[in-house]
Formats: C-alpha cells, structure tokens, sequence
C-alpha cells in the first residue's frame, strides 16, 4: 500500500477532534425555534451542530460558509429540492460533516452540474451515511482536499433507457486530493465514480452497479489505490486512462457486456499493479491500450468473451501467477512488436504434458491463436467458434506460427489453478 495511507489516521483524527465542540441547533416541523435548515445553516456558528428532527423538508440551495459545522439528521430526514436547484453547497467552509439525511429531487439542466451535495474549496469535508434518489449529479466535490464519503446511497431515479447525457455521475472529484470513498452503493448513474485530476486518494469497498457508462472512471489521476470494490452490470466496469501508478486490489468485475463493453479499460497507463482481480462473465476482461510496465498477478479471468485483449503499443508487461479459465479466447494482440511477458500462469485450455512433475508444462503455452486473429480482423468469423476446421488451424499455426505472434507464450505453463497467497 502506498505511502499516503498512512496520513489517513490523522485526518479521521483531526476530523473527529475538529466537530467536538459548540452547540445544538435542533430544527423541527413544530415545538422547535427553527423550522428549516436554511435558517440553521445561517445562524450557525463554527464548531456547531444541526440536529434534524424526523419529517420532509422542502429546501434546495442550502449554502453552507460557516467552517467545522455537523449537520446530522435524526430519524427519516427528507431534504427535497423540489426539482428547482442542488440541495446543498459546502462553499469554502473546511470542516463541514452531513450525515444521516436523504436528498430528492435535485433537476437535470444541460447548463450546470447540480448535485445533492456540492463541495466547493472546502477541505476535510466528511459525507456519510447519506441517500440520494432522483438526483441529476450525487456527490460533486471541487478543489476540495482530505474528504471522506461513506455509507452513501446514490440512484438517479432515472428510467434505465434514459439518454446517457442527461445523467450526471453519482460521485464526482475534480482536482480534489487526500480522499476516502469507502462502503458506498452507486447505479443507475452516467458514472458511479469519477476522478479527474485527482491523486493519492483511496475508492475501498463499494459497490457501482448499474451504471450507463462506467462503474468508476479515472481521468488524469495519479498514485490512487481502489480495492475490495465490486463492478457489476454496468456499461463498463472501470476505465482508467491517462494516468499512473494506480495500485488496482481485490476487485470483482462481473457481468459488464456490450458491443463495447469490458471489465477494465486501460488505455495510457504506466507503472500500476493490478493483483487480487476477479474478472467474470465480461465481453473483455481487461483491454490494454497504450499501456506499460504493469505487472499482473493472482487475478482470475473466468468465463470472458476475450480475457486479455492488447491493442497496440502496450510494452514490458508481466502476467505472473494468473488463471485463464473457461474464457472463449485467452489472448488477444494487435502488433508486430511485443515484449510483454507471460510466466507461471493456469490456463485451462493447455493440453500439455508434465513428464518431470515439477507442476509446469514441459511444452510452452501460445495463449494467441489464429481463431483469435481471424475474428479480430473478420468479426463474422465468430459463427466457427466450435468448428473442427477452426481446431485444424490452430493447431497448425501452433507448429508453424505465420500469422500469430511467435513471442506471446508462457514458457512455463501451471498444470493446476494457482491459489493466490494471502497479501
């Protein structure tokens, strides 16, 4: 785990520490001093705390500027924003917690990115334990840094055949650094989550499912970590592009297809690791573009359309101990020139023997076969798929290599299903 994780115990720390302190302010429908939220957010105080009582308050645009103020609701608290602005605005005001509440009804507008809750310059942000339903964007956080989102529940509320553009992402980073997003359910949304420009942060243990686009995008991101995360149904289940040094752990990406859909796109991305992956049941399990020194280890490809596909300039590349099970092609690669490495990995399809008994093949693997390369060049080569005259060939470009890449093999093929090691 990278360096920055470290710093996470003081800022829980110094957040907890920082809301200790001030009043009450209780709001109600009756027998309170203060009826809406509105009036609360404007009276408060630094270090104060709002107290919702249950019930459905009709407010939108609730700008909070005052620092290190708790709002918290209390039984079912309904903020509905009646379809006419965002429901809140944190706006340079560090410190701010909202907890506990559900936001509604927050419209669509192609002119602006109205969300259930907008953070804007405002540091040590903590959002947790909050529902948003029939909402345009969810969580959007600007130039914000060192800010915790927990426990959330996002949906659009949107018909499942609604226009992609008229939805906004459930969580959405720009430019905002140092931040948690842990144990949140997203779908239904444009994106679950959406990091542009955003780096040193942690996405551990949600949720994205569901979504029109991607369950979790990355734009322009460095040195992020997302782990024990689980992509399901979306229309593609992450993407990560024109980044670097993203640690990628213990996800699930299960059940993403479509004409153009994958597990996980990389396109542009240097110097990751990607370790501890289930990919299942994808049109393509991972599909690299553009990519280098990325290391590959432990991760289980069953039963994908494609489980690896390269699409040129992809370089110094290792699979290491990862199993190819029950996928319809293995390998898939476009370009004369490779030097990626495959060592030590299962593949179910291998038909080789072990003579020695050490557990690796004694013959080599060729994961590329030409059956692949037919149907990446003629799609409609698809309808062979169980033929014996598509056997036949293969194996003879397996004895004589012509159009396939003769140096994509795994020199040392495992003749059982890796079990991964415990870190």
């Amino acid at each position: 785990m990278r360096w920055f994780k470290l710093c996470w115990c003081w800022v829980l720390l110094f957040v907890t520490l920082v809301n200790s302190y001030g009043r009450v302010i209780e709001v109600c429908k009756s027998g309170c001093n203060v009826s809406t939220i509105t009036e609360a957010v404007e009276i408060a105080q630094k270090g104060d705390t709002i107290l919702i009582h249950e019930g459905r308050y009709k407010e939108a645009n609730i700008i909070i500027k005052v620092p290190e103020i708790v709002i918290r609701g209390k039984g079912e608290v309904i903020i509905d924003a009646g379809k006419k602005d965002r429901a809140f605005v944190i706006f340079r005001a560090s410190g701010v917690r909202i907890e506990n509440v559900m936001i509604r009804n927050v419209p669509f507008t192609s002119t602006d990115e109205l969300a259930g809750i907008n953070v804007l310059y405002s540091n040590r942000y903590h959002i947790e334990n909050v529902r948003i339903d029939s909402t345009f964007f969810g969580i959007l956080v600007e130039q914000s840094d060192s800010g915790i989102i927990r426990g959330c529940t996002i949906n659009s509320g949107s018909p499942i055949n609604v226009y992609e553009a008229t939805l906004g992402n459930g969580i959405h980073l720009w430019k905002s650094n140092y931040a948690l997003l842990e144990n949140n359910s997203i779908t239904n949304m444009r994106d679950g989550i959406y990091f542009e420009f955003v780096s040193n942060s942690v996405i551990r243990g949600n949720h994205s499912f569901g979504n029109k686009r991607y369950g979790l995008h990355f734009m322009f991101s460095n040195d992020d970590v997302y782990e024990n995360n689980k992509f399901e149904r979306n229309g593609a289940g992450v993407a990560v592009m024109f980044s670097k040094n993203i640690d990628m752990h213990n996800n699930v990406f299960v059940n993403n297809w479509g004409m153009s859909s994958y597990g996980l796109l990389l396109k542009e991305i240097y110097d990751s690791e990607i370790k501890h992956n289930v990919f299942i049941r994808n049109t393509t399990g991972i599909h690299v573009e553009g990519s280098a020194r990325i290391r590959y280890e432990e991760n289980d490809f069953i039963e994908n359309g494609w489980a690896v596909n390269f699409l040129g300039g992809s370089y110094d590349n290792f699979f290491y101990h990862n199993n190819f099970i029950g996928n319809t092609f293995d390998v898939a690669y476009f370009g004369r020139v490779n030097n990626n490495r495959f060592e030590e990995n299962y593949w179910n399809k291998y038909t080789g023997y072990d003579l020695d008994r050490d557990g690796y093949g004694d013959v080599p693997y060729r994961p590329v076969d030409l059956f692949t390369y037919m149907v990446n060049e003629i799609p409609e080569t698809i309808v062979l798929l169980r033929s014996f005259f598509v056997q036949i060939l293969n194996f003879a470009e397996q004895v004589v290599p012509v159009l396939t890449p003769a140096d994509i093999y795994d020199p040392k093929p495992l003749m059982q299903k890796w079990k991964w090691s415990s870190s």
